[in-house]
C-alpha cells in the first residue's frame, strides 16, 4: 500500500483504451466505446477476486459509505455506531443521510469494541459500521451476534482492508453491505474511486439507480431510461476505472508484497519484549497494509516518533493527535459545523460526542505507532529499515 507505487504497463493500456475510444463516461455511448466498459469489468473483477455477488464501482470510497447507509434505508431519526478512531468519511456519510453518528471505543485491535457497541445501542439505532482500520478487522463474530441480537444492519467500512480476512470470508462480504475506497493512498487506487459490495440481490440494483439520478438504465439509450427513484451523482469516471481494473487485476501481486514485507518489519521488532502487537480476532488475517504495535507508556511512543523523524524514517503514524482519523481533535464534528442545517436528532447526538469521554481509546491509540507497509520499496529497503526503527526504539523502551 499504496499501490500507485507499483504503477505500470498495465494500467498505461487499460487508459489507451480509454483514450483511443474517447468515451470518458461509463454509462452510455454504446457504440463508440468500442466494447470497452472498464467500470463493469473493475466490478466483475472484484466480485471474482473477492468472491461476492454485487459490485458497485463509484467516485470514492465516502460515495460508498453514503450509497450503502441509502439504500439500507439509512436516514433522518436513525443511529449509526462507529467507532471513535477512523477516517472522517465514516462519520461524514452518516450525517450526509440525515442520521446521526454514535462514538464507541475501541479495543487492543484498534477497531470498535463488541461491549462498547452493545452499551451504545438504543431505540433509534439501525446499523453498526465496524470499520477495519490499517489493515485488519474488529471481533465480526460479536458483531454480527450483537447486529442478529438487536435487529441491526451491519455495514463494514473496508475501506483500508482490502485482502483482509475473517474465518476465510473477505473483509467487507461478511455484513449486508462493505464499502472500498480506492483513492490515491489505498492498496488497489483508481486515483479516485470507491465501491459498495453486498451479497443481497435487493440492493444491488439500487445501488446502480441511486449513484446515477436514479436512471434504471434497463436500455441502451439513457434518454429513454425510468427512473424509478431519486438518486444522486456518484459515478466514477472510465479513466479512473481503467487505473482501477488493471489494479484490481494485480491485487493479489500486491498482498504478496505486502505481507513479505510486513513480516520482515515484524520479525526484527518482535525481538524487542516490550512491544506488543495488535490483536488479530481468532481466525483473522490482516491485509497487510500497516504494521501496527504498541509500546509501554505514551512518552516512549512519542520519543520513538521523534526519533523516526529525526532519522528520516516516514509513514508511521501516531493517531492520537491525528485531526483526520480519530475524536480528539474532530472538533468540526463536535460544534456541528456544517455547512446545510443538521438536523435536530443530529445536533444533539453531536454535543453528545463533545461531552463524551473516550479514555480507553486514548490509552490505545496513546500507545500505537502504525507503521504503513511501502510497496514501492525493494526487500533490502525494508530490511534496512526494520533495523534502524528497531536501534531507535531500543533507545526508548
Amino acid at each position: 500500500m499504496p499501490g500507485f507505487e507499483l504503477f505500470g504497463e498495465a494500467e498505461r493500456k487499460e487508459v489507451q483504451d480509454v483514450l483511443n475510444s474517447g468515451v470518458l463516461m461509463r454509462y452510455g455511448f454504446d457504440n463508440q466505446r468500442q466494447g470497452h466498459w472498464k467500470a463493469k469489468a473493475m466490478e466483475l473483477e472484484i466480485c471474482q477476486q473477492l468472491n461476492v455477488k454485487h459490485a458497485q464501482l463509484l467516485s470514492s470510497g465516502t460515495a460508498a459509505l453514503t450509497s450503502a447507509l441509502v439504500v439500507a434505508g439509512i436516514g433522518a431519526g436513525d443511529e449509526v455506531i462507529v467507532p471513535a478512531f477512523t477516517f472522517v468519511a465514516s462519520f461524514e456519510a452518516v450525517l450526509m443521510v440525515g442520521a446521526t453518528p454514535v462514538l464507541v471505543d475501541i479495543d487492543n485491535t484498534l477497531t470498535m469494541s463488541p461491549a462498547a457497541v452493545a452499551q451504545a445501542i438504543s431505540a433509534k439505532t439501525k446499523a453498526v459500521m465496524p470499520v477495519h482500520m490499517c489493515g485488519s478487522m474488529a471481533d465480526m463474530d460479536a458483531l454480527k451476534s450483537i447486529c442478529k441480537t438487536e435487529n441491526l444492519l451491519l455495514i463494514e467500512d473496508a475501506c483500508q482492508a482490502i485482502g483482509g480476512t475473517y474465518k476465510g470470508q473477505n473483509l467487507g462480504t461478511i455484513g449486508d453491505l462493505g464499502c472500498f475506497s480506492f483513492d490515491a493512498v489505498k492498496t488497489i487506487t483508481c486515483g479516485e474511486g470507491g465501491a459498495v459490495i453486498t451479497n443481497n440481490d435487493l440492493f444491488a440494483p439500487l445501488l446502480d439507480q441511486y449513484s446515477d439520478h436514479g436512471h434504471d438504465h434497463l436500455g441502451s439509450n439513457r434518454g429513454t431510461d425510468g427512473h424509478p427513484i431519486l438518486g444522486y451523482n456518484f459515478r466514477i469516471s472510465e479513466l479512473n476505472a481503467a487505473v482501477g481494473l488493471a489494479q484490481a487485476r494485480r491485487l493479489p501481486e500486491f498482498l504478496r508484497h505486502q505481507k513479505h514485507y510486513y513480516h520482515i518489519l515484524k520479525t526484527a521488532l518482535a525481538r524487542i519484549p516490550e512491544i506488543e502487537f495488535r490483536r488479530v480476532p481468532e481466525g483473522g488475517e490482516e491485509s497487510y497494509a500497516f504494521l501496527n504495535f504498541f509500546l509501554p507508556t505514551e512518552e516512549q511512543t512519542k520519543a520513538a516518533m521523534l526519533l523516526f523523524a529525526d532519522q528520516g524514517i516516514g509513514d508511521c503514524f501516531h493517531y492520537l493527535d491525528n485531526n483526520w482519523h480519530y475524536v480528539r481533535q474532530w472538533d468540526h464534528l463536535k460544534w456541528g459545523n456544517a455547512l446545510n442545517n443538521l438536523n435536530e436528532a443530529q445536533k444533539i447526538g453531536l454535543a453528545l460526542i463533545g461531552r463524551q469521554n473516550f479514555q480507553r481509546s486514548d490509552a490505545f491509540l496513546g500507545r500505537n505507532i502504525s507503521c504503513l507497509i511501502k510497496l514501492g520499496m525493494t526487500s533490502t529497503e525494508v530490511e534496512q529499515r526494520a533495523e534502524l526503527m528497531a536501534t531507535l526504539i531500543g533507545k526508548v523502551v
